[in-house]
């Protein structure tokens, strides 16, 4: 029986295939391994958001090698797509996988070990209008299940290389959705998470079918021992009155909106080539508050992007602060080779991005703790996960609907299960007690 290793780097939707992956190597007879010395085969699924991530692709595919250097090595994913030829090259790499190929994995290391040699696996993803089948029947976190949905992304943000790695929008069709779905309620798993490369466009490539992504959630909330729908990042501006209304009025929603924003400055935006104003994110988080109370909205900003004055900064600053993230992701530009972006000029000193990234992480911090402080007195429940030591109190940890951190004292027999109760404290900043019902 050969052995398997797998390591992934990147996004949720690079998880999923990962563990899909997994999945296939196990019913091809695989015994699969932890990534160290060993390994018959070693597969890494590769990011290229930015330029570091490509720097850690070519390492994990170089320590591959080094643990074994009689083991084949794959490279799957967008770093294959972005550099190809040059991985087809490098010593380290045997078997290359590109974006809408990682299904075909055991026939082509099959015919791998049939005659001995690579060969070219990579499609021009910018033209196929496919998706690919992939499916998995457990995930490594036995409470929560992420399922892909979506790939690619017609948006082309100026400092973005995602629309060249992964192509134009393919949405998954809805009742295979429902299928997976379906067999992970029955293996226990109470919460989904939509995920997609542009989750809010799914469906757009429907041409015979107007089915949209409220149409699925929709349909996901009626799947018996689904407690639980999350979904992954969405663009603003898929924010309706009918969307916020209709979610409202499902049993299962969890009110976690994760609203890309990037710039809290409008001149920024444009030369993002994001496509919206200030003013329209901030009417659909006035949506949001208006059919949900207190829901969680978190966000991405980029700070240092070129050509981001101090005054432009400024305002990002405060507009953070009015809008009140729950949490906020903050990301110092970095330039990607292939974007708009990189060849702008008015590229911000590294010195710059570092102390402007250091400011909006305090604020990040501050709104956060308010954010969970407003759940002191409330009741709630919470989806306990795991067990875990806090100040040296034995707990049971899981996450509120709106993905609060939550603990009660640990018994057996509590993970995977939904208790409700009042908030208490905050046995950290980060983390409220529940004194259950």
């Amino acid at each position: 029986m050969r052995k398997a290793a797998l390591h992934n780097l990147g996004c949720k939707v690079n998880a999923y295939e990962t563990e899909a992956m997994q999945q296939m190597l196990e019913d091809a007879g695989y015994e699969i391994v932890p990534f160290k010395e060993g390994a018959d085969v070693y597969v890494i699924n590769t990011c290229s958001v930015t330029n570091v991530a490509d720097k850690k692709s070519r390492q994990m595919l170089h320590r591959a090698k080094k643990l074994n250097p009689s083991a084949v090595v794959v490279a799957a994913g967008c770093y294959v797509q972005a550099a190809g030829e040059e991985l087809l090259k490098d010593e380290a790499v045997d078997i290359v996988v590109g974006n809408n190929r990682k299904q075909d994995l055991i026939a082509i290391l099959d015919q791998y070990f049939e005659e001995h040699r690579g060969a070219e696996n990579i499609i021009d993803i910018g033209k196929t209008g496919e998706y690919e089948p992939l499916h998995i029947r457990k995930i490594s976190d036995h409470t929560r299940a992420f399922i892909k949905v979506q790939d690619g992304c017609n948006q082309f943000c100026s400092y973005c290389i995602i629309p060249y790695t992964r192509g134009r929008v393919r949405s998954r069709r809805m009742e295979d959705v429902v299928r997976e779905v379906e067999e992970l309620s029955a293996a226990g798993y109470k919460e989904i998470v939509l995920t997609g490369i542009h989750l809010s466009s799914y469906g757009v490539d429907f041409k015979e079918e107007k089915t949209g992504l409220l149409d699925l959630i929709v349909r996901l909330d009626q799947v018996q021992g689904v407690e639980r729908i999350r979904l992954g990042s969405l663009e603003p501006r898929i924010i309706t009155e009918e969307f916020a209304g209709t979610l409202a009025g499902l049993k299962s929603f969890c009110p976690h909106f994760h609203l890309s924003l990037q710039s809290g400055c409008d001149e920024t935006l444009k030369r993002m080539n994001r496509h919206y104003t200030t003013e329209d994110y901030a009417h659909r988080c006035e949506i949001l508050r208006k059919y949900f109370e207190n829901p969680a909205i978190t966000t991405d900003v980029i700070v240092g992007f070129p050509q981001e004055t101090e005054e432009e900064f400024e305002t990002t600053r405060e507009y953070l602060r009015r809008i009140h993230f729950y949490e906020m992701h903050i990301f110092k530009y970095s330039r990607r080779e292939g974007t708009r972006a990189a060849v702008m000029e008015g590229q911000v000193p590294e010195q710059e991005k570092n102390r402007r990234s250091d400011i909006l992480l305090d604020l990040e911090t501050e709104l956060s703790k308010a954010y969970r402080r407003s759940f002191l007195g409330k009741e709630e429940e919470v989806l306990l996960e795991e067990r875990v030591s806090v100040d040296g109190g034995d707990y049971m940890i899981g996450h509120t609907k709106q993905y609060v951190k939550a603990v009660v004292p640990y018994r057996e027999g509590l993970k995977n299960v939904t208790v409700r109760g009042r908030f208490e404290k905050m046995v950290t900043d980060e983390i409220l007690f529940l004194a259950e019902e």
